[in-house]
């Protein structure tokens, strides 16, 4: 592939990746709003205790192999149907362990709910086991249109029928329906309109060599699911529903803006840093331009969001929900690293090292396990503080290989991310003088979005930030094209 060729691919990749996660994290936006204020915190509170045991569920049926597919560069037919059928057998073993496991689940969190809840939630990894390598299959091409299509179809779809659900008192079951009908309809489309159906061939060689490659990656999310989760088991434990809900409905609002960049990140950056792997020269370049402009969109819309968190929450989310404030600007500084976190460890898979990356993630678990028992019983508040404080940590921790392999760490990064960092700081200000001695929601919402956006981009311009001239040069291309 010629370098402008892959320019071109690369540029169509990012931009429908964008539409799509953007568009997406709206629409959940969107629809979990209005679900906040239809529903109650302790409905959120009932499907985050159950969360650990699906996402669990799904890295084993993935086994990384969907990954592996990705990173292999002559994938064929053979290859595709091995993983497609592994995936499904996996699936269905899950489903029938959580299914006999519900009633243990239910007493654990005495909750006699949990029982039914589980067994049918639980069909949703059989459900999404059908569809791992038609996206897999999407994604080496870089044809992120059609996954775009799907995904906002599914997500909207399953969206409006859980509000249609709890406007007319399905309660909980609201929620359920809406993870069933995403993903069923996410099947359906995947394979409408993918050009590659299963057949019944299995290869243990290709078995071997591609779960050889996804293993790593399988206890690398094994080990991510569990500790990305396990708050939700000592809250549901230790605490109550509703002060779960309060917490994963912080969670999930904070990881809106972070988690769509670090998606398309995820997304992007692997097939294409994969497709280089052999021109390390180019393969670096590419990485840092990625870390660079991650961070300048990442750090001024986390920080603007913590800082407006108060008046939005109180006029979007209703005073039902006041207590999240707190957790959410915490829940914001806490994400703000981790799109960055991202591009490093993608790095590592797109080598072919999956052992690293697996070392990595493990590297990080006394760290995280020590600062879990030390805020456990200081109260909630406390453990999202620590969690704010292992996220930073983790981030110096995932940049320590491609620094080792590549001479970029963490350092390097930083000294490049300073003029971001900077220009943050001076907006942050900035909004904390202009909306302070403001009593309207919706003037505090409006004033601080303006003066946040002219201050950053000023700065930006006073540092003769690269990343804003990219962002012209992109315009003017778009413009160029009408």
């Amino acid at each position: 592939m010629v370098k402008k060729s892959l320019k071109k691919v690369a540029l169509n990749g990012v931009l429908w990746s964008v539409v799509d996660k953007f568009a997406i994290q709206g629409g959940q936006l969107l629809i979990g709003i209005v679900l906040a204020r239809l529903l109650m915190p302790e409905d959120f509170g009932l499907i985050g205790m159950l969360s650990i045991f699906l996402a669990i569920s799904l890295s084993f049926v993935d086994s990384g192999m969907g990954s592996g597919l990705i990173q292999k560069k002559n994938a064929t037919s053979l290859d595709f149907s091995t993983v497609f059928i592994f995936n499904f057998l996996v699936s269905v073993f899950f489903y029938f362990v959580l299914y006999f496991a519900a009633p243990f689940i239910a007493v654990f969190y005495e909750t006699p709910q949990l029982v039914l809840l589980t067994r049918v939630l639980s069909l949703n990894i059989i459900i999404n086991s059908l569809a791992i390598v038609q996206r897999s299959k999407l994604t080496i091409v870089i044809d992120f249109k059609t996954i775009a299509k799907v995904n906002l179809v599914s997500v909207f779809l399953g969206g409006l029928i859980a509000v249609y659900c709890a406007y007319i008192g399905f309660g909980v079951w609201s929620l359920v329906i809406q993870v069933m009908v995403s993903s069923l309809t996410s099947v359906i489309m995947f394979w409408l309109l993918g050009n590659w159906k299963p057949s019944i061939a299995f290869s243990k060689k290709s078995f071997k060599e591609l779960f050889g490659f996804g293993s790593k990656l399988l206890l690398a999310s094994v080990y991510s699911k569990l500790l990305t989760n396990i708050y939700n088991i000592v809250i549901g434990k230790a605490y109550s529903s509703t002060e779960l809900g309060y917490y994963t409905r912080a969670k999930s609002f904070a990881e809106i803006a972070s988690g769509t960049v670090g998606s398309v990140l995820q997304q992007v950056t692997y097939p294409l840093l994969a497709s280089i792997q052999d021109n390390e020269t180019r393969m670096v370049s590419v990485y840092k331009r990625v870390i660079g402009m991650t961070a300048f969109f990442i750090f001024p819309v986390m920080t603007l969001f913590a800082l407006l968190a108060d008046p939005l929450v109180k006029l979007v989310l209703t005073d039902k929900w006041i207590p999240i404030i707190g957790l959410l600007q915490l829940m914001c500084f806490a994400r703000i690293v981790k799109p960055i976190s991202f591009v490093n460890m993608n790095i590592l898979n797109a080598i072919g090292r999956s052992d690293l990356f697996l070392k990595v993630d493990l590297s990080k678990l006394p760290i995280i396990i020590l600062t879990l028992v030390i805020t456990i019983p200081l109260g909630i508040k406390a453990m999202v503080i620590g969690h704010v404080c292992t996220s930073i940590t983790s981030f110096f921790i995932n940049a320590y290989m491609p620094g080792k392999l590549f001479g970029y760490g963490a350092l390097n990064q930083l000294k490049d991310m300073v003029p971001v960092i900077i220009s943050t700081f001076v907006m942050a200000f900035s909004v904390y003088i202009s909306v302070y001695f403001l009593d309207n929601l919706y003037l505090k919402i409006i004033l601080g979005v303006l003066v946040g956006s002219i201050t950053y981009l000023f700065m930006s311009y006073v540092f003769k930030a690269e990343e804003l001239k990219e962002i012209k040069q992109l315009l003017l291309k778009v413009r160029t094209k009408k």
